[in-house]
């Protein structure tokens, strides 16, 4: 798991102390609402009917025990002792006041967590199946690329101000758990004919109120080639999304517009001119980002006291096949806790049950949760 570094560090504390100042003088009404609106949202405030909802980003939905607690401590100290999951992998608070946030927003720096960027026209949080770096049917952990894009993404000088919120999301399997095709970029990983490791790209894909699934441009993009490809896909969108009414703005409705073929031609003819300008990334920063995401120590025995059980519990044999997933290692299994309770809202999941599925991530989990995009708690 990918943990900050000191630039991280550094750059988090100062946008926490930036909106802090920005706050106050909200408060104190030197800032109107209006002035105020494009601030909060860049640190994924938002203002709803009784309360403002703070959106926090979960990268590629990937928790460590300790953060799960701090969000536990967040929710019983600054909100109403609960959390919302929801489906692209991010927890949101939606009843804290104003005068809280910067609190908030500190302690969740504590842990190496932040909000910048789940709000706003910029490239949101990115998305990874839920199941990555475990899937048995995976062909290459998509998380080391879902980092380098957290990366690349962040605070991108160019990007800051689309026409709308942009969403990407990747998968390492064939079995598109990431959703790859209701996005606004998906990137499925792939193998050409000589067997290297590459990407698939698929663009204009989106829910909402214009429903649409997105269009493969590119069949396969060599691993070298996704920046300057992706930064090619986003100066076309930036360029000639619509900025005239937020409802048909998003590059769904480009791609609709445009056509797809002829977007393409636009994309390839940008991706000549930037990848002549922009080479792939470092070298030394993805072998850094790879070894972040290395398998943990697995114990191989086979549990024989597990499958005698498994034969004799009608009920654990029944959670067994709708809940546990077949894992890479055959000695384990991915395990998916439901956040569904019958009468309940999809996704919440109170202080207590936070620091349950803490401490069984610790013991069980190599100290790891996963959000899922069905608004669930992984144990890969």
């Amino acid at each position: 798991m990918y943990s900050y570094n000191e630039f991280d560090e550094s750059y988090v504390r100062g946008r926490v102390a930036q909106f802090r100042e920005q706050v106050s003088r909200r408060i104190d009404g030197s800032l109107t609402e209006d002035e105020f609106k494009p601030l909060r949202l860049m640190n994924g405030l938002y203002l709803q009917l009784h309360a403002y909802m703070l959106r926090v980003a979960v990268p590629y939905g990937t928790l460590n025990s300790i953060q799960m607690r701090q969000l536990a401590t967040i929710a019983e100290r600054w909100d109403k002792g609960y959390g919302h999951f929801t489906t692209r992998q991010n927890i949101q608070f939606n009843w804290p006041r104003l005068r809280d946030v910067p609190d908030m927003l500190d302690a969740l720096a504590d842990v190496g967590m932040h909000a910048i960027q789940t709000s706003g026209n910029c490239i949101r949080n990115v998305t990874a199946d839920h199941f990555a770096g475990a899937a048995a049917d995976e062909i290459e952990d998509p998380r080391p690329t879902a980092e380098l894009l957290r990366q690349w993404s962040t605070d991108h000088p160019e990007f800051t101000y689309l026409p709308r919120k942009f969403k990407i999301a990747i998968t390492g399997s064939p079995n598109d758990r990431a959703v790859t095709k209701a996005h606004d970029i998906g990137l499925r990983m792939v193998r050409n004919e000589a067997g290297e490791p590459g990407y698939e790209v698929i663009v204009g894909g989106g829910l909402g109120r214009t429903p649409m699934v997105g269009h493969v441009v590119r069949d396969f993009l060599p691993k070298a080639d996704l920046l300057p490809y992706l930064e090619a896909v986003l100066s076309v969108y930036n360029l000639s999304g619509r900025r005239d009414n937020k409802y048909k703005a998003r590059i769904k409705i480009l791609v609709h517009e445009t056509g797809a073929e002829k977007l393409k031609a636009q994309i390839e003819t940008a991706f000549e001119t930037i990848r002549s300008e922009l080479t792939g990334p470092d070298a030394e920063l993805v072998a850094a980002i790879e070894a972040a995401f290395a398998p943990p120590d697995f114990d191989n025995t086979r549990s024989v006291a597990f499958e005698e059980a498994v034969a004799a519990d009608p009920l654990l044999r029944s959670f067994v096949e709708t809940n546990v997933a077949e894992h890479k290692n055959p000695a384990y299994g991915i395990v998916t806790v439901s956040l569904k309770p019958v009468g309940g809202t999809p996704g919440d999941a109170s202080a207590e049950q936070m620091r349950v599925l803490a401490d069984l991530a610790e013991r069980y989990g190599h100290d790891e949760l996963r959000v899922s995009h069905e608004q669930n708690i992984i144990l890969p």
